[in-house]
């Protein structure tokens, strides 16, 4: 079990009932954070700790994300689509996440995407640039892009994580963190709960701020 933060926060999870926003939610509770979890069905974490508040909403509606971001310290954004190849919630939803930010004065913005995105597009190899990004989850992979391009130009204490493939394992596996954009011979897989533990790092540290950071095996 992580220890806990130096310093708690009031952190607010976008995307908490998704497979990385659940482990997210546990990583962040186990440091000390106070954590909403915002989702359209937040109960489904059936997740009883006294500092876990559950907020229900849709992320695209401004009303309920402002409401919801009221006495937040930090946010962490796992937005996904589920099964959809062409939502674009991901972009349009940190839109909506960023501007109650800007509002509000809250400075400090976590958000996860994707290995492949803008410069580390050479990290993959010739499967996931063709078959998958080039193709399959080629829409995918540009709203991906888009959310980058919004938090990089938000005007916030901003850090972008980048996983590769999701996979299971546990949170101690082996990964490489930080991945230069011109390595090649990754694995390209990493498992959810690593991608959890270093997303519940970020609030608490200041090491990747404006940056964008790969981590794969």
């Amino acid at each position: 079990m992580p220890a806990p933060s130096a310093t708690p926060a009031r952190v607010i999870v976008f995307g908490a009932t998704g497979s990385i926003g659940r482990l997210a939610v546990d990583e962040l509770l186990a440091r000390g954070h106070g954590v909403t979890a915002f989702a359209r069905h937040p109960e489904t974490l059936a997740r009883q700790d006294p500092k876990l508040h559950l907020h229900a909403g849709d992320v695209l509606d401004p009303e309920a994300v402002a409401r919801a971001m009221e006495g937040q310290q930090a946010v962490v954004i796992t937005l996904g689509a589920g099964r959809s190849l062409r939502s674009r919630v991901r972009s349009e939803g940190t839109l909506v996440i960023i501007r109650a930010m800007q509002a509000r004065g809250i400075r400090r913005l976590v958000c996860q995407s994707t290995l492949g995105a803008h410069e580390s597009w050479s990290n993959l190899n010739f499967y996931w640039k063709r078959i998958m990004f080039g193709g399959l989850l080629r829409a995918v992979f540009r709203d991906h892009e888009r959310q980058e391009d919004m938090v990089r130009a938000s005007g916030l204490d901003w850090t972008i994580v980048r996983p590769s493939a999701f996979i299971e394992g546990p949170a101690d596996a082996a990964y490489l963190e930080d991945v230069p954009p011109r390595r090649r011979g990754l694995a390209l897989t990493i498992p959810r709960a690593v991608i959890a533990r270093f997303l519940g790092r970020q609030p608490g540290e200041a090491r990747y701020l404006g940056r964008a950071v790969g981590i794969s095996q």
